[in-house]
């Protein structure tokens, strides 16, 4: 969610995804009125296997570079945003509301924010472990540079559709 995907994403496939959690929710999506359809990660592999772990239940948050929205022109995620999230082919999945935001740097994060990121063995170490190879892949792909001290969003999220997924049966 730092850096372009280089995974062709789906749109149309989201726009189908989206207008059945509207029929479905009309209310909540009237509500929203926008959604951005994303994939995690910077690969299709990795965006797979976040995939995954959001549709088992065991990811509900997850961590961006501010400055990835700032080379994009993007604007940083607000709470109550949809988004689509699709897997490493492009094709959508699930729908994510943002639930919680806050902004900080890398010394910011903790145990609580590592284990509802969900990944590795949840522990803080390994959080800090791979985000920190990952912000510094993603920058060098912008032709920047990655520092502990540059802004971080810290996400949370909760699944709204499909609604199995949110139980994390699917």
């Amino acid at each position: 969610m730092d850096t372009p995907s280089p995974i062709p994403l789906d749109f149309e496939a989201a726009a189908r995804l989206w207008d059945a959690y509207a029929e479905a929710h009309p209310g909540r999506a009237a509500a929203a009125g926008e959604y951005t359809v994303e994939a995690f990660g910077d690969s299709p592999a990795l965006a797979d296997e976040l995939l995954s772990l959001v549709l088992d239940g065991r990811k509900r948050a997850t961590s961006s570079d501010v400055a990835g929205y700032a080379a994009e022109g993007e604007p940083l995620p607000r709470i109550g945003v949809h988004w689509i999230v699709c897997d490493g082919a492009g094709e959508p999945h699930v729908i994510l509301r943002t639930t919680e935001l806050r902004l900080g740097t890398f010394d910011d994060a903790d145990e609580a924010f590592a284990r509802d990121e969900g990944e590795d063995d949840l522990s803080l170490d390994s959080w800090r472990r791979e985000h920190r190879r990952f912000w510094q892949r993603t920058a060098a792909a912008r032709g920047g540079s990655w520092s502990e001290s540059d802004e971080l969003v810290f996400e949370r999220f909760e699944v709204v559709w499909p609604a199995e997924a949110s139980s994390g049966s699917a």
